[in-house]
């Protein structure tokens, strides 16, 4: 088609050409015509993810008793008084006295900028999650009531970490085993649990009865584990199998068991009670699996990723990509289902 278009256009052309050679018309030269060249306008630069404001553009910030997260800051600076340009700051709050609410006040605002977290589209709201630390009931030996293994990091993980050599992937860690002298993917949750069991030679912590409690231990990466004689031990996030994490609510969702107002922790539990049939599919959907380690002496409560014990309804997990861990932050939102106002000074430190 493209061969007989052309040769029909140069027909059209020769005889135009050949009628004008006859008429012996003179042909006026076309004057062209000024062209404007409009050059496209450069695109904005992207959004800062952090804009400093004043302490009167925090929305919340006077309403707020901040003597409530002075010990918990404290306990950041158990980690941040050895870090450069820290000391002084961590030095003055240990003097602070956490009744002494205006002072409290007056040590953060002098100490610390606001800066406003935002979204790379510009916005500055986002979704708030909460978690917590869940009891399951367990044994330290395998029975038929206490089935499901709780793993320890598998002596065959493998971790890569590539910043030396490609500083782009510097928040990034690949996880593996060998297969021969090849790295291939760990093994995913549908493996783990299956009856495959590539695990079952691994170090396990204890054994738990019911496969939705353990499922939901790793989303929330701490939890105690209360033995049959009242004893408890905690166990703590350790390690990940490399794959990503898939929302089984979202699937419940998509599948039409339940609307979103419907989706909580709860109702997921409830649909397993009712669907024992179909949760293992389910909870396999999800190919991210949680390795766990066991603390001694921690107390009630689990470090989080800066290292120390984290405090409830004041720690806050952040993405140290943007927020530096150790570092208070305010949150602004509504406490969870509920359209009250949750405004409150937090420390980042997971």
């Amino acid at each position: 088609m493209k061969t007989y278009s052309r040769s029909i256009a140069g027909t059209i052309l020769l005889a135009s050409a050949l009628f004008l050679n006859a008429c012996a018309v003179p042909r006026e030269e076309p004057v062209p015509l000024p062209v404007e060249v409009v050059q496209p306008p450069e695109p904005p630069p992207p959004p800062r993810p952090l804009q400093a404001v004043s302490w009167e553009e925090v929305d919340g910030w006077l309403q707020d008793e901040p003597g409530s997260t002075l010990p918990v800051f404290r306990k950041s600076c158990q980690v941040l008084r050895l870090r450069a340009g820290w000391q002084e700051v961590c030095a003055e709050a240990a003097t602070l006295d956490p009744a002494d609410s205006q002072g409290a006040r007056a040590f953060f605002e002098s100490r610390f900028i606001p800066y406003r977290v935002v979204n790379p589209d510009g916005s500055d709201s986002g979704m708030i999650t909460g978690y917590y630390v869940p009891d399951l009931r367990g044994s330290r030996t395998p029975s038929q009531r206490f089935s499901l293994p709780l793993y320890g990091v598998p002596d065959d993980l493998l971790v890569i970490d590539l910043r030396s050599v490609y500083p782009e992937l510097g928040n990034y860690r690949l996880r593996g085993r060998l297969e021969g002298r090849r790295v291939v993917p760990y093994w995913d949750r549908e493996a783990i649990d299956g009856q495959q069991q590539p695990l079952q030679r691994q170090q396990i912590l204890g054994w738990v009865e019911d496969p939705v409690e353990l499922f939901f231990l790793h989303i929330q990466g701490s939890g105690r584990i209360v033995l049959e004689d009242g004893a408890t031990f905690l166990v703590n996030y350790a390690d990940q199998n490399g794959h990503p994490y898939r929302s089984i609510g979202k699937l419940l969702i998509e599948q039409g068991e339940m609307t979103p107002s419907q989706m909580s922790m709860q109702n997921i539990r409830a649909w397993a009670r009712k669907n024992p049939d179909k949760t293992a599919k389910l909870l396999s959907e999800n190919p991210s699996y949680v390795f766990f380690r066991e603390l001694h002496d921690a107390g009630d409560m689990p470090p989080g990723a800066l290292g120390v014990s984290l405090t409830a309804q004041r720690s806050l997990a952040v993405d140290p990509r943007t927020t530096p861990l150790g570092a208070p932050v305010f949150l602004a939102t509504t406490w969870p289902s509920s359209p009250l106002p949750l405004k409150r000074l937090m420390v980042a430190q997971d």
